[in-house]
């Protein structure tokens, strides 16, 4: 009977085992899942800008620049037996990289701002997702505590506990974030100054 129970204890871990691995799967699915609906909601104009930044990222879109430039340049300095149609200090080079810069830029600009939307839908996600693992946490404590009680035992004067059994105030905590924040820009700028 007891090699039994071994057995079924046995087969509940492993079941619970890979529920618990299922739902972890699930959890990096709906990560990806943010991601993945952005993808396919871009226009064409943020999907040339993919691109166009994926290529400039690439080692071979900096070797084509040094060859086109060291060719331009030979060309056009008269030590070739062609004909400069560029002559130094080649203005015309001078503006096409200055457009190539610009429309680069652009297209960097709008793949990080895209993504950095994203990265904002997944930080305000994982704070809802926090604070509701807070919450849990907190109410987890408090039938733990109330268990404690039940069974005869007094629960200690303890102030951090007391606190811990308390609601998560996630508004006092912004506050004194924003505050912690703003003391050292008020230091700087002389705001805080000792009063005489």
């Amino acid at each position: 009977m007891n090699r039994r129970s071994k057995r079924d204890q046995s087969a509940d871990d492993q079941r619970n085992t890979l529920e618990r691995r299922s739902r972890s799967k699930a959890h990096l699915g709906a990560i990806r899942a943010i991601k993945a609906a952005h993808t396919g909601d871009r226009t064409w104009m943020e999907r040339v800008a993919d691109r166009m930044t994926r290529l400039a990222a690439n080692p071979w879109f900096f070797a084509l620049h040094v060859v086109w430039f060291a060719l331009w340049i030979i060309l056009n300095i008269g030590i070739s037996p062609m004909r400069p149609f560029d002559p130094y200090p080649f203005g015309l080079l001078t503006m096409i990289v200055s457009l190539e810069a610009i429309f680069l830029s652009l297209f960097v600009l709008m793949a990080q701002g895209r993504e950095a939307s994203i990265a904002e839908l997944r930080e305000e996600l994982t704070l809802q997702v926090n604070l509701r693992i807070e919450a849990e946490v907190t109410k987890t404590l408090q039938l733990v505590a109330g268990l404690y009680t039940r069974l005869g035992h007094i629960v200690g004067d303890d102030p951090e506990l007391r606190e811990m059994l308390q609601p998560l105030d996630s508004q006092l905590i912004e506050r004194e974030l924003l505050e912690q924040i703003q003391s050292p820009i008020n230091k700087h700028n002389g705001d805080d100054k000792p009063t005489d």
